[in-house]
């Protein structure tokens, strides 16, 4: 979903700058907060912007789109650090992928942390989070919510691409056009996606409980019982 310089037009990216940055300060705050109150929490972070990184950068073109397919991770990194935190790794991600890498462009980062970090990650985290209100299993849940922010990462870009080159057209069909482009890459890639952020959140639950914040062990307690997993 890295759309590039030049796909969108001024009228389109200037506004979703904006609205990245309404979540994105927020996301500032409580990062110092809780740094603050946890030395371990900044480089905990680092290490899943690393992870975004990574995963983020595994891409595969859509030329229907000017686009590109790819894994997320936003999902996951919600879950683990909170969906205003993650709105923050993703908009550094796309800058430095933008810069070094190419990938994506400088205007469209309010746009790609718009759809990647904002709402692929509280899509996710909202999904996670009602699922295991009603008890669902954490490797399901999990797994759930991160095929939900991948799917809808790639609604956001789509609509996001509609609003700006829809023309004639109208702007729903136009959406589903774009969103209908990237399926045959994406579908895959948000199963993978799935199976992905199970493995890894229920790895982290087994052997490093501590690393978790304090909402996801609340959320856990009834499942973790010297260091094993009922669930």
């Amino acid at each position: 979903m890295h759309i590039e310089d030049g796909i969108l037009s001024p009228a389109a990216w200037v506004p979703m700058y904006a609205v990245s940055a309404a979540f994105i300060l927020p996301g500032v705050r409580e990062i110092k907060r809780r740094a603050d109150e946890n030395l371990y929490y900044k480089p905990f972070l680092a290490m899943i912007g690393v992870g975004v990184f990574i995963i983020s950068c595994m891409h595969l073109p859509v030329p229907v789109t000017g686009s590109c397919s790819h894994p997320c991770g936003t999902a996951l990194a919600a879950i683990l650090v909170g969906p205003f935190a993650t709105a923050v790794i993703s908009a550094i991600v796309l800058f430095f992928q933008a810069i070094f890498l190419g990938h994506g462009g400088i205007t469209t980062i309010g746009a790609n942390t718009l759809s990647m970090g904002i709402a692929g990650g509280f899509s996710g985290y909202f999904c996670w989070k009602v699922l295991r209100k009603f008890n669902i299993p954490l490797w399901l849940a999990a797994g759930t919510a991160g095929f939900v922010g991948d799917i809808v990462t790639y609604l956001a870009s789509a609509f996001e691409l509609a609003i700006s080159l829809h023309g004639n057209i109208p702007l729903v069909k136009q959406w589903m056009i774009f969103f209908m482009g990237y399926g045959p890459t994406q579908l895959p890639l948000a199963i993978a996606e799935a199976v992905f952020t199970a493995v890894v959140l229920k790895a982290m639950v087994s052997r490093r409980p501590d690393l978790l914040p304090g909402i996801l062990k609340k959320t856990l307690k009834k499942e973790v019982r010297n260091g094993e997993i009922k669930a």
